[in-house]
């Protein structure tokens, strides 16, 4: 009873945090593409080089409470108390530090004009501090089908606003509003949905308890955060805001494909494995189920997203934005494998292992850094692909402990993965090539997309597919019981 409840619960996370992600892809996609046509790459570049500031940050304000809180086994009301009021009291304190230092900020770019504007939008990790525990709360508990919903009107919402501000050349503003807005409105919406609420009990016991786990978890994050933010901070350095905004908007599209699949397994994967995490049997299979889902559905997905990436760019958001193109097809690549990596890092977290967690992350990250800068000499696609490269051979490394901590076998893992990522890439250059001497871009771009979605469902199907399978007969029973 147990077992099927718990497939239960991550059938229904999986399908929720499958909708959840559609939808705010799909809104995210018609939002982005109104705007990158309104708005131009500097716009873009301007906003893109305060990222890694406020990423940061707002990793510091959550520190890493967040995992820690669903990895607790008896939590109680002073656990989410404690939470709530040191994210608050860190978010407020880093937003006064980072207000004093958008000068210093704007002077490492040199860019005057992104004082005003730091010191807008480093508002939003002060305004996020303030749901950290709610969000928790439904982590927690996987109350997937709710964050869903909760995301709907803060998409709408903001999508609106950025629309808004740009038809009224309010550039970058424009951009940073949007952020604002989207904060704001889904914070107010985990508060509705959690049934927890603050007291005005200050006692930070609670967090010694959590802090050996969650400080390894809130360095990880750091470096994270660094790893996926270095090119912004670098090329804005090195490069015109212009050169930012091209890898800003290929870096968007490439993170909408690739946290489509990331953000389904990030929604049930952690608590799901750490609820099992005294069974490695058991704990095994379930990860490797969610290994053959992860590649079946990633695969085709970025592969896909690079091989319509020129035409999809051109109708989209125009000709003036061509030159993301081949960064967008060099970070799909790596995007691909990007929710492997994701999944891995959820079991081992699961584990317990935060040291495990953050010392690969950290290491990893160091590494990328030098390599940038290494290649830097030889241009901004040299360091893409040095970057992308470096992150899938790096999937080996998380593999190592893996396999120490559930003993899963080398040939398993090759056994789930490789399968689909060679079907889909084989699918994807054969239809590239059946769809070469098409002139019109519309033409080819809906060609691309029916080839390459019969081949790799055909494949599968006459391959006999177990996960293909699964997931039909799961959305043909949502269907039966709906009815």
């Amino acid at each position: 009873m147990a077992e099927h409840s718990l497939k239960e619960k991550t059938a229904k996370g999986l399908f929720w945090g499958g909708i959840s992600n559609g939808i705010q892809q799909m809104l995210n996609l018609l939002f982005g593409i109104f705007l990158a046509r309104l708005l131009t790459p500097a716009d873009y570049g301007m906003v893109g080089m305060l990222t890694i500031f406020t990423t940061i940050a707002g990793t510091l304000q959550e520190s890493g409470f967040t995992v820690a809180l669903a990895n607790k086994k008896n939590i109680s009301h002073q656990d989410y108390n404690a939470v709530f009021w040191f994210s608050v009291l860190t978010g407020l304190s880093l937003y006064l530090i980072l207000f004093l230092s958008a000068p210093l900020i704007a002077q490492y770019y040199r860019q005057p004009d992104l004082i005003p504007l730091a010191r807008f939008v480093f508002l939003g990790f002060l305004i996020s501090s303030t749901a950290t525990a709610h969000s928790a709360y439904l982590f927690r508990n996987l109350m997937v089908k709710q964050k869903a919903i909760a995301q709907l009107p803060a998409l709408l919402l903001s999508g609106t606003t950025g629309i808004i501000m740009a038809l009224h050349n309010m550039s970058y503003w424009g951009i940073a509003t949007q952020s604002l807005v989207y904060i704001a409105t889904i914070n107010l919406s985990f508060w509705y949905f959690s049934p927890w609420r603050p007291t005005f009990q200050l006692n930070f016991r609670p967090l010694k308890e959590m802090f050996s786990f969650s400080s390894k978890i809130l360095i990880t994050n750091i470096f994270l955060q660094i790893n996926n933010n270095i090119f912004s901070a670098i090329i804005g350095r090195l490069f015109a805001p212009k050169e930012v905004g091209f890898y800003t908007q290929a870096n968007k599209w490439n993170t909408m494909g690739s946290s489509f699949i990331s953000g389904m397994i990030n929604s049930v994967a952690q608590p799901v494995l750490s609820q099992i995490s005294e069974d490695k049997d058991r704990q095994q299979k379930v990860f490797r189920k969610m290994l053959r889902f992860t590649s079946y559905l990633s695969f085709p997905a970025m592969f896909g997203l690079a091989l319509i990436a020129p035409e999809f760019i051109q109708l989209t958001i125009q000709d003036k934005w061509m030159s993301c193109v081949p960064i967008l097809q060099i970070l799909c690549l790596w995007g691909a494998f990007m929710p492997i990596t994701t999944l891995c890092s959820n079991l081992i977290i699961s584990k317990g292992k935060s040291d495990i967690y953050m010392w690969n992350t950290i290491i990893i990250g160091a590494i990328q850094i030098i390599v940038i800068l290494i290649a830097y000499p030889w241009g901004i696609y040299m360091m893409i692909s040095v970057y992308s490269v470096l992150n899938i051979l790096w999937l080996f490394v998380w593999y190592y402990f893996i396999r120490r901590e559930i003993g899963l076998s080398l040939y398993h893992a090759f056994k789930d993965i490789l399968p689909f990522a060679g079907i889909a890439g084989l699918v994807m250059i054969a239809t590239y090539f059946l769809t070469a001497s098409i002139t019109s871009s519309v033409l080819t771009l809906c060609s691309k997309l029916i080839l390459a979605s019969v081949g790799y469902l055909g494949i599968m199907k006459v391959a006999k597919s177990e996960i293909q399978k699964e997931i039909l007969r799961y959305l043909f029973n949502k269907k039966v019981s709906a009815k």
